[in-house]
């Protein structure tokens, strides 16, 4: 029964057994029809259990208000504002929100931990090339250094940026401070909800240009520990415009060497490739191939370079193909999510939402 009949039938006394938990029962509902669904209704609870403090580093902005603003109003945990004190309470007036209980406002440039952050980048960049006046020009004037910081120093549990400035400007100030996680490399997945009936992820949808096969390996075990995380038994295919050799190209060698690195390792989910899109969700297709090792259709699609995976998972959102989600940056050491510059608020919440990746993707 759908949730609001059953608690009509339990409050008018038909039901012969209550339920005592309809979030429980509503979201085994809808995890019966797209398992995500449900996985992201529990991650979200996971995280009003377990509140985090978040760093929008771009807190002079309308949009990194509201947004920090519903991520307090779910009670999801504590934002913090990065940005001039009186920017940011003109920008929360103008919204009519005057005065937040809850929500923290500092300015890089005036904040007391300053120093702290300048010791801490300088330890880690001075072997680098640069001297401690760099780091201090960095914390003081970088917004995205300084959030980072307050990130990797414990200050606060994650980050979110991208706003105002581009994926790749904004991950090279990250990566000041923030580095990818031990044996594991840092890439975009994006969730395209209700696509085909079900959830389609797309890796990298974010940042290597070109993958070698041996990063390539390390972006599917990522990608299939992501999508196993959210409720789904992962079939992986990695793309191409050649299914399994034909037509023969140069450019499909590092998607066929990632499929025997794959072998070597022995991973437990399925995967095959290199393949081409119809044959990774046609089951009349995949037919023609009877030696493919992949059961159903694939849920995890690992394109041959960034450019593929960017494409696809921004035309499937401005086509109206399902919901789409992220890109979710994984990968890296601490949690931090890069948003399109275009994003609306309820993206914004929606990927720290869903940004708490299994250990073995993060």
């Amino acid at each position: 029964m759908p949730p609001a009949v059953a608690k009509a039938a339990i409050d008018s006394g038909v039901a012969r057994q209550p339920i005592e938990d309809l979030r429980r029962y509503a979201r085994s509902l809808s995890g019966r029809l797209d398992p995500t669904a449900g996985a992201l209704d529990a991650i979200m609870e996971t995280v009003r259990e377990n509140p985090r403090r978040v760093v929008f580093a771009e807190g002079e902005e309308e949009k990194a208000v509201r947004a920090a603003v519903a991520y307090r109003n779910a009670g999801y945990g504590r934002p913090v504002l990065i940005g001039r004190e009186d920017r940011v309470k003109a920008t929360l007036a103008g919204l009519g929100l005057g005065e937040v209980e809850g929500i923290e406002i500092h300015n890089a440039r005036l904040s007391g931990s300053n120093k702290k952050y300048v010791d801490f980048l300088y330890h880690r960049l001075q072997r680098k090339g640069h001297l401690q006046r760099d780091c201090q020009r960095m914390v003081n004037q970088d917004r995205n250094v300084f959030a980072a910081c307050m990130v990797a120093t414990g200050d606060a549990d994650a980050m979110v940026t991208g706003l105002t400035r581009s994926t790749s400007v904004c991950l090279d100030d990250v990566r000041q401070a923030i580095g990818p996680s031990q044996n594991g490399i840092p890439f975009g997945l994006t969730l395209l909800l209700g696509m085909r009936g079900k959830t389609i992820f797309i890796a990298d949808s974010l940042v290597n240009f070109r993958p070698d096969a041996e990063q390539l390996a390390d972006i599917v075990v990522g990608a299939a520990a992501a999508a196993r995380h959210l409720g789904h038994e992962p079939r992986v295919a990695l793309l191409s415009h050649s299914t399994f050799g034909d037509p023969a190209h140069d450019r499909t060698i590092p998607m066929r060497d990632a499929v025997a690195i794959l072998d070597q390792r022995k991973v437990d989910f399925e995967y095959d490739g290199e393949m081409s899109p119809d044959v990774a969700l046609e089951p009349s297709i995949r037919a023609l191939y009877p030696f493919c090792r992949l059961t159903g259709d694939a849920n995890v699609l690992v394109m041959p370079g960034l450019h593929s995976a960017h494409l696809t998972a921004r035309l499937a959102r401005h086509l109206g193909v399902g919901t789409t989600i992220g890109p979710l940056l994984l990968g890296m050491e601490k949690a931090v999510q890069i948003v399109p510059m275009d994003a609306s608020v309820s993206q914004i919440v929606g990927t720290l939402d869903t940004s708490r990746p299994p250990a073995a993707a993060h």
